[in-house]
């Protein structure tokens, strides 16, 4: 019998994905889909019901003791919301209450996609057994996170290391984060093949 699972939602501003995780980072159960990221707040927070739908159904879900959520940012950790750049709908949208609401009572903690990604790569991964490790995303966006001091940096907010809306070129083009030249304008996936196209 499975006992002290954990529940993981990682939302970014292509796909929508949960998994119910064992002690040992072992994927139990998954489930996926698109985000509709053009769309309002009600059917972006649809395609994350459909998700915890699929997780709450599995018999394994009474095993969940929390349920982690990683998001595109940023994210405020501590006003548990978040207003991904790329998901415009979602500004400031109130996702651990919404999450908390579906998941009867399994506390709920956020933190930037970035920083969830380096929290596994120092359990698990390529920045295991180190004490201190910078871990990049480069996916729709670009995000990061910190291992400092041999623990996870989540900084005030959960989004301690978040590179991606660094301006690195200030005549650049601008961003919808509404900055110019944003690392995330120059090197995520959807923007380093536009660039490319252009040239």
């Amino acid at each position: 019998m499975h006992t002290h699972l954990v529940a993981a939602l990682d939302i970014g501003g292509t796909k929508i994905a949960g998994a119910l995780v064992d002690r040992d980072g072992s994927l139990l159960v998954r489930a996926r889909r698109s985000t509709p990221a053009q769309e309002d707040a009600e059917s972006v927070m649809g395609a994350v019901g459909d998700v915890l739908a699929e997780l709450t159904a599995s018999p394994l879900w009474a095993g969940v003791r929390a349920l982690g959520i990683g998001s595109a940012g940023p994210v405020d950790a501590s006003a548990g919301t978040v207003s991904p750049v790329n998901v415009p709908g979602w500004r400031g949208f109130p996702l651990v209450e919404r999450v908390g609401a579906v998941t009867g009572g399994v506390p709920v903690v956020l933190v930037g996609d970035g920083v969830a990604m380096t929290a596994a790569e120092h359990w698990l991964g390529a920045a295991r057994g180190y004490d201190n490790a910078l871990c990049l995303v480069v996916s729709t966006g670009v995000g990061g996170g910190l291992v400092l001091g041999g623990k996870l940096h989540r900084g005030p907010t959960g989004n301690a290391g978040h590179i991606g809306h660094i301006s690195v070129d200030l005549d650049g083009d601008p961003c919808p984060c509404g900055a110019r030249g944003c690392v995330e304008r120059l090197a995520s996936g959807p923007n380093i093949a536009r660039r490319a196209l252009e040239n």
